[in-house]
């Protein structure tokens, strides 16, 4: 359930020897956000596996080498942890999303 302990809603996903982490925040699923030309869909089927702590989060951010993260909670623990530069951060109608790639 998605509460206080488990704010973040986060899917993993082994694609020919990558490992990339979803995660937002996870009041955000299932909405859609459009700016321009820029629109981000958090659609559940991509982002959701499991609602998890922000130790978790930052666990598995550990081993990701691609992420894709939507929502002030998620990109702020990323950025804090120095796996998102701040600058690479865009916003669709002010909802923050970046995206991270170790390759």
């Amino acid at each position: 359930m998605c509460d206080s302990e488990h704010p973040i809603a986060m899917k993993i996903y082994r694609i020919r020897g990558e490992t990339m982490v979803a995660a937002c925040d996870c009041a955000l699923l299932d909405k859609i956000f459009e700016e321009g030309e820029l629109q981000i869909e958090v659609k559940r089927e991509f982002y959701f596996d499991a609602y998890v702590s922000d130790l978790t989060f930052l666990m598995s951010m550990k081993i990701a080498t691609i992420a894709n993260l939507v929502g002030e909670h998620v990109i702020a623990l990323a950025v804090k942890e120095g796996y998102i530069d701040p600058e690479s951060v865009i916003r669709i109608q002010g909802v923050p999303h970046a995206q991270m790639c170790t390759l």
